[in-house]
């Protein structure tokens, strides 16, 4: 069975948008992408005042951490972290899989098709596969002793890989160069998954791993200072590589960005995580014009309000016109590409998603620009990215399922249980008050 979606617009991302098109769908793959007029289908879905687009890559989640939205705000990163880490403490299994379930119906909700997600419990993972969410969830470890670290990977993959499938695949994450010794990326590195790391954040972060200074003395999770940087450090112990996304890269230097590069690596830029934390401004513009591959990822509700992708592109155009002084540094077309084909290409997952082509997978969200101020339409590419919001979200499919219905997906137990993990990580005069 073929079944044709049309809209006004049509925003394959890899071609010009298409007046009045349409993406026809049969199984999981599209068949045809064109004119709604010119294809044919056994069943028809037209939306009027919308634009289909490829569904939004996430490229860098914490699913798990969907109910942490506040705790810390304004604390410098060192401080943020440790509350982080603190509050995470007072969690079980339940919880993170109950905060984890939240997170990924929020995705689904904001015209997110895939995640590529850092997880600390490996939680993520069945959120995901219940959900229909396209996933990478990398298992989060930390610490300097590699036959430790791979035991405690090993347990989280036996605890995940039952929810492994043609949609949700499994990786490691190796936490960061601060949390994680040279020996452990090494082995992390012989596994053979896809790996995903935080890097150069923070100037804090910066300056501890080259002298041991900075503002994170008393910090119980650091490992010793390796003397020099994170990609740095990575590329020495061989680590770097086209399977390899580094997420952040917000305080990197010019070398490094051509070491990033050379090797491969893909990038996950949150803008608005690495403002809200007074991280810095990743340079987007020099890792793009170096070939670097570039995706767009709202981290989590930790560091940032939500999961919405178009409030994180707004914050991308914002923060590059800001940083470089020049309102042409990134436009609309250019922050919803990233979004999409852009975080594929940083997965190496762009054969198969990030576009509207025939022959790939059938992800695509429809969203209303109904009440808009951008009615009518100019350009409909601007028209989503500056007007679009999670409510205008109207449709989410993953592989040719409907995901997402708007109206029809409440989830309202789903929030009401994330919400009662939520009041154990409360502090205890707060949750009084």
């Amino acid at each position: 069975m073929t079944a044709v979606y049309s809209a006004d617009w049509v925003l394959p991302v890899d071609d010009e948008p298409i007046a009045e098109g349409g993406v026809a769908i049969e199984g999981s793959r599209i068949v045809a992408v064109g004119p709604a007029s010119e294809l044919q289908g056994d069943e028809r879905h037209h939306y009027d005042e919308c634009a289909i687009m490829p569904g939004f890559v996430n490229a860098h989640t914490h699913l798990e951490y969907a109910a942490y939205a506040g705790f810390g705000d304004g604390l410098p990163f060192g401080a943020w972290l440790a509350t982080h880490v603190s509050r995470k403490r007072r969690l079980d299994r339940e919880d993170f899989a109950a905060i984890a379930r939240a997170g990924a119906a929020d995705c689904l909700a904001s015209g997110v098709t895939t995640v590529a997600d850092c997880s600390f419990s490996g939680a993520a993972a069945e959120a995901a596969s219940e959900f229909g969410l396209r996933a990478v969830v990398y298992l989060e470890v930390f610490g300097t002793e590699p036959a430790e670290v791979l035991e405690r990977f090993e347990e989280l993959r036996a605890a995940a890989e039952a929810y492994e499938s043609g949609l949700v695949r499994l990786g490691v994450s190796p936490h960061a160069p601060y949390s994680v010794s040279r020996d452990v990326y090494r082995a992390c590195a012989t596994l053979g998954l896809p790996l995903a790391t935080h890097l150069s954040e923070s100037t804090a972060e910066v300056a501890y791993l080259r002298d041991g200074s900075g503002p994170w003395e008393g910090l119980d999770f650091l490992v010793a200072p390796p003397g020099t940087t994170g990609p740095r450090l990575l590329d020495e112990e061989g680590v770097l590589g086209p399977g390899v996304l580094a997420v952040h890269c917000v305080q990197v230097e010019p070398d490094e960005i051509e070491l990033l590069a050379r090797q491969g690596v893909g990038v996950a830029h949150c803008p608005r995580s690495n403002a809200m934390l007074g991280c810095g401004v990743a340079p987007v513009t020099a890792l793009l014009a170096a070939g670097v591959r570039v995706g767009i990822g709202t981290d989590s509700p930790a560091s940032t309000p939500s999961f919405d992708m178009f409030d994180e592109l707004r914050a991308a155009i914002m923060l590059a016109r800001t940083a470089s002084e020049d309102a042409g540094a990134m436009s609309a077309t250019a922050a919803l590409r990233l979004a999409t084909l852009g975080s594929a290409e940083a997965l190496r997952m762009e054969h198969e998603i990030g576009s509207l082509r025939p022959g790939k997978r059938a992800d695509l969200a429809i969203v209303s620009l109904t009440k808009s101020p951008l009615l009518p339409w100019e350009d409909p590419a601007a028209a989503v990215v500056l007007g679009g919001a999670p409510e205008r979200v109207c449709r989410t499919i993953v592989d040719g399922k409907t995901r997402y219905l708007r109206g029809e997906s409440g989830w309202h137990e789903l929030r009401q249980s994330a919400a009662v993990a939520r009041s154990r990580m409360l502090d205890s005069a707060a949750s009084r008050r």
